[in-house]
């Protein structure tokens, strides 16, 4: 088991969720955060941390596309491993339903 950064970060970007991590395997993308799932060591202190809820153990139904999108991304985007400043839009953005459809990253984008 992994857990994933889900659609809830699109567009948000907490970063809480990285400074907690003990093995730093956060990457971040130009609108959201990826968990690499080879590198997660399923220890969950992520999880509670994030204040969209964004992030969930990869066991729950219907996480299969973002489990592909986490290892996809993380293996193209730079490693986090400091907390920043959420992004600007995140108040307006947090809680907003279909954001993977609306903004779903690029490959080779950054985004």
């Amino acid at each position: 088991m992994t857990y994933i950064v889900g659609e809830a970060c699109i567009k948000c970007k907490y970063t809480d969720c990285v400074e907690v991590c003990p093995v730093d395997c956060f990457y971040e993308g130009e609108n959201m955060l990826v968990i690499h799932p080879d590198e997660c060591i399923d220890c969950g202190v992520c999880e509670p941390e994030c204040p969209a809820d964004a992030i969930k153990p990869d066991t729950e139904p219907g996480l299969e596309k973002l489990l592909e999108l986490n290892a996809t991304y993380a293996s193209e985007w730079p490693n986090i491993t400091a907390k920043k400043e959420q992004l600007p839009e995140a108040e307006e953005f947090d809680g907003k339903p279909n954001k993977l459809e609306l903004f779903s990253p690029k490959p080779g984008t950054g985004d």
